[in-house]
């Protein structure tokens, strides 16, 4: 299992930016177990990791992720009937959910580089992604109801909260096709670039934020998320508590140093 999981998602290091890439490009990087353990501790080691300050996460192929794998999970159905069980979607709890917290949940920037149709729990992994760059023959698709599912991988926390319930509604009741122009003017991404250059415009974007103020980076995650479920006078204590932290960085520091000087900072990441 461990040779299988390491060639179903790759996982590199330089300069501050882990690369996480899914790489199943024949099976459109369709999510089956050894993909999803492996990406989920890639995303576990990341976050883990002093040396990386950002997170690029990315997929070879013509496909970013299309979900689950379905003749797996075909298989899972079959078993788990015949045990009983009834349980043929415990990878959510296992695997989807570990995921998407640890995307979510990283004290450093994470950029989606998507490369083709994200559909799906790919659509989710692209949405919890603190900034998506997309490639202009990409695509995504909620695809949930079209296998009778309900939304998993946080699309129903994420999708709402980028577009408004009824946009949202609309796009998980009528499963489809969107473009990246159509996803760019939603407001479901924040880039779309040629396809020819969507791997080095994405690497830029995450090697600039690599190279930032990361207590900052993590303390804007965190505002945003707290904010999002909390009233304003609770945000406001989170802001100020997130921002005693922010300052008291040494890139804080550097920052304010720079600024006097009229130079560049060259931040240390803490």
């Amino acid at each position: 299992m461990a040779d299988e999981q390491a060639n179903t998602v790759l996982y590199d290091v330089s300069e501050g930016l882990a690369t996480i890439t899914l790489n199943r490009p024949d099976a459109m990087n369709a999510l089956n177990t050894a993909a999803k353990v492996a990406l989920r501790d890639a995303l576990l080691e990341a976050s883990a990791d002093p040396a990386v300050r950002a997170v690029l996460l990315t997929a070879t192929g013509r496909a970013f992720c299309v979900g689950q794998d379905l003749k797996e999970h075909v298989a899972t159905l079959a078993a788990t009937r015949e045990a009983g069980d009834g349980n043929a979607l415990s990878t959510v709890r296992e695997h989807y959910n570990p995921i998407v917290r640890a995307i979510t949940e990283m004290p450093k920037p994470v950029v989606a580089g998507v490369n083709g149709v994200a559909a799906g729990a790919g659509f989710g992994f692209a949405l919890a992604a603190d900034y998506r760059v997309v490639a202009d023959t990409a695509s995504f698709n909620t695809s949930f109801a079209g296998v009778a599912l309900t939304a998993d991988s946080g699309v129903s926390w994420t999708l709402p909260r980028l577009i408004g319930q009824t946009r949202a509604a609309d796009l998980l009741f009528f499963p489809r096709s969107i473009s990246a122009q159509d996803a760019l003017e939603l407001g479901l991404v924040n880039r779309v670039v040629p396809a020819a250059e969507l791997a080095d415009r994405a690497a830029e974007v995450a090697r600039t934020l690599a190279a930032g103020p990361t207590v900052a980076y993590a303390g804007l995650k965190a505002s945003m998320a707290y904010g999002a479920g909390h009233t304003l006078a609770e945000a406001l204590a989170k802001e100020d508590e997130l921002q005693t932290r922010a300052g008291a960085s040494q890139d804080h520091t550097i920052a304010v140093e720079a600024f006097l000087k009229k130079e560049k900072p060259v931040y240390l990441g803490k």
